[in-house]
């Protein structure tokens, strides 16, 4: 906190460096950073529980993101969402029960000229069809993801 205290309205910058950090907003985090920032326990909660891109649980080892906007939602990302609820067993903000994939919503991936989009660990995947989503998901039971 002592690197962004000082400047106009740290705390989106705090909470983007918590979980840069550690993947995660911890429960026990948000009165330590209340108090460092001099804001109520409920101004942090409210902020974590407001935007999606927070998380308050660890992620999966492998992080999969929906887009949810409007040229993705045209393009058929409703029925790309819904299968991948599926095919996960899981909905949006929960992480399959061994741990190894997180399911996020994400409110455009700036690949609109490519929609539906999804972005799985941080490379973004476009044209995405549930049959290339099932092929896409399948590359993760590599030796590679074992390691992970």
């Amino acid at each position: 906190m002592a690197q962004f205290k000082d400047r106009p309205g740290p705390l989106l910058e705090v909470l983007h460096a918590v979980q840069a950090a550690i993947g995660f907003i911890p429960a026990h985090s948000i009165g330590l950073i209340a108090e460092g920032l001099n804001l109520s326990r409920a101004d942090v909660h409210g902020v974590v529980t407001f935007y999606h891109h927070f998380r308050s649980a660890p992620p999966g080892r492998h992080v999969l993101q929906v887009c949810r906007a409007e040229s993705c939602q045209a393009l058929g990302a409703q029925a790309l969402a819904e299968h991948a609820r599926t095919r996960l067993g899981v909905d949006f903000h929960e992480s399959t029960p061994d741990g190894r994939l997180s399911l996020e919503p994400v409110y455009c991936l700036g690949n609109c000229a490519c929609s539906p989009a999804v972005m799985l660990d941080g490379r973004p995947y476009g044209r995405m069809t549930p049959a290339r989503l099932d092929a896409l998901l399948a590359g993760l039971n590599s030796p590679a993801d074992a390691e992970a």
